[in-house]
């Protein structure tokens, strides 16, 4: 695909539709603007018990089409923790190490919680990978990474964030700077927050908005395809760290 587009010329827009979100803009904006100081180390967890309430379960749940839970859907808890690795306000940090675990209890099971209807349900297409994926993402600036996904957990769905600077720290939503010297309790952003599985509540327009903008303007969006592949080579490297027990670095595709 890289080389296709390469070769086309063509602007690309991938959907790690999260960088759109109110507070990802937000907490992009506060450490662009050193709320934080120096960001040291960033964490990002992708939460969701993924089941047959999900429409595109009987699609992802196999090796061959889903390949495994961090490409189904921890890619984005990987993306998040490139995005808020980076100072610039629309640069995401290049990964160069991943080691990574994997484990869980759901693998091959029939038996599946639905957390829409707070249920367990049995006779569902079994899920044919791991269900837990821990991993470890060293930066090129430094920064290093903790990111996981856990599709065996037995709670609603959840995108939980955590970023340590050397002047300041988030939790999710909740803000602790220098930029407050008078502060005595975390300071909550009033924004909209990806807690939800519902992909309505996802900010697909802005993603679109940002596109058409790049393609009047004739620029390369942050998010292309380019920068995308960078993302998915922590999935697949962490794959290969799971099967090596090693670590392993990056980049596993060789310059075009």
């Amino acid at each position: 695909m890289r080389d296709a587009v390469r070769a086309a010329g063509v602007r690309t827009v991938v959907s790690f539709v999260l960088r759109w979100n109110p507070l990802f803009q937000t907490l992009k904006s506060l450490i662009a603007d050193g709320a934080l100081g120096r960001v040291y180390t960033v964490e990002a967890d992708y939460l969701s018990h993924n089941g047959s309430w999900w429409s595109g379960w009987g699609d992802t749940c196999t090796v061959k089409q889903g390949v495994s839970a961090m490409l189904v859907a921890g890619c984005h808890a990987v993306d998040a923790a490139r995005w808020f690795a980076a100072p610039g306000p629309f640069e995401a940090a290049d990964p160069v190490e991943v080691y990574a675990v994997a484990g869980g209890y759901r693998k091959g099971r029939r038996d599946a919680y639905d957390p829409l209807r707070n249920a367990w349900v049995k006779d569902v297409p079994p899920m044919e990978y791991d269900g837990l994926e821990i991993a470890l993402v060293r930066f090129a600036n430094g920064v290093l990474g903790k990111v996981s996904v856990n599709f065996d957990c037995v709670m609603p769905y959840r995108f939980p964030l955590r970023i340590f600077g050397d002047r300041g720290t988030v939790m999710d939503h909740r803000l602790w700077s220098h930029k407050f010297p008078g502060q005595r309790d975390w300071i909550e952003l009033p924004a909209i927050l990806p807690d939800s599985s519902d992909v309505s509540h996802h900010p697909f327009q802005a993603q679109m908005d940002h596109f058409i903008a790049c393609l009047q303007q004739d620029i390369a969006s942050h998010c292309d395809l380019e920068d995308a592949l960078k993302t998915h080579e922590v999935v697949f490297a962490a794959l290969r760290s799971q099967r090596t027990r090693r670590p392993v670095s990056l980049p596993l595709l060789a310059p075009a």
